[in-house]
Formats: C-alpha cells, structure tokens, sequence
C-alpha cells in the first residue's frame, strides 16, 4: 500500500445549487467512513470526474445522479481547484485507499424547476442514493454542517458566490 504522502487527489466536481430565494440544496448523507458525528452530515452535491469529461458536463451528471435535477442555468465557478486531504484515519477505507483526498472544480447552479423535480430517494440514471433526505439551507450555514476537514473547502465556496445567495 502507499504512503498516504504519495497518495493522488481524486479529479471531482462539486455543486451549489440555489433555489430561486437564493437558499441552497443541502442532502443528508446516507452513510460513509468520515462521518464522525450526527452534526455534520449534510453536504452539497460532489463527484467524481470521468476520464476526458468536462467538469461543467461531470457537474450536471452528478447533479443529476444524486437528486434527479436537471432543471438548471449556470451561474458561476470557481476558478481554482479547491483540494482537501481525507483523515489519515479513514483514508485506507475511502476511494479503496487509493486517494488522500479530493480536487474540486465547484459550480453555482440555478434551480430552475419546481422541488418535486427533485428525488434523493431514487436519483436519476438508477444510481444508489448517496442522500436519505434534503433541504433548502442558507448559505452561511454551509460550513458549519459539513464534515470538519471539508470545512475550509465550503468556506472559500460560500466566499466565492455569496453574492448569489438570500439576503
């Protein structure tokens, strides 16, 4: 196994997707190794990127793959790469050990559609729900319900488009 020094970052996508008041979508994780706790089990949209795919298509894929959403307007990205190391603790049973973390291209997205449009439960292509509920959240509460070591990740999300969000 390699050291967790050498370990790459998995090429992932990240969304923010805002309601028409400017809330944002939040899902309840249904279940994973870094889950230290009740309290921060709430996250946005993310996933993986596959071989030669735009980020921008990989966003709406994963947006569509987690909640069914396709009704959706882009209203921003941004421009770095935000990167986040995994525990050490649980990086040998995240990804199958073989990631130390995640690089994330994250994206703003309107919500054009109505909330019915929007299914956790049974996600759009047939994929496993990765969410058990859902919620419309300020934004400034984002990081506060994250996992702690994704925290400085939504804060600098939450700097870049907080002038998207509800007064």
């Amino acid at each position: 196994m390699a050291r967790y020094e050498d370990l790459p970052y998995r090429t992932c996508v990240g969304i923010m997707l805002l309601n028409a008041t400017g809330l944002v979508f939040i899902g309840r994780r249904a279940g994973g190794v870094e889950h230290v706790d009740e309290a921060h089990v709430w996250q946005m949209p993310q996933g993986g990127v596959d071989p030669g795919e735009d980020t921008f298509q990989a966003a709406k894929r994963e947006l569509y793959e987690e909640t069914s959403v396709r009704s959706v307007e882009k209203l921003g990205e941004v421009a770095d790469w935000l990167i986040y190391d995994i525990p050490r603790t649980v990086a040998g049973r995240a990804w199958k050990g073989r990631y130390r973390g995640q690089r994330q291209k994250w994206f703003a997205l309107r919500f054009t559609g109505k909330d019915n449009e929007i299914n956790v439960a049974n996600p759009g292509g047939g994929h496993k729900a990765e969410f058990i509920s859902w919620r419309w959240e300020p934004m400034k509460n984002l990081p506060n319900l994250i996992v702690p070591f994704k925290r400085p990740v939504y804060e600098r999300v939450v700097e870049e488009f907080a002038a998207l969000g509800a007064k």
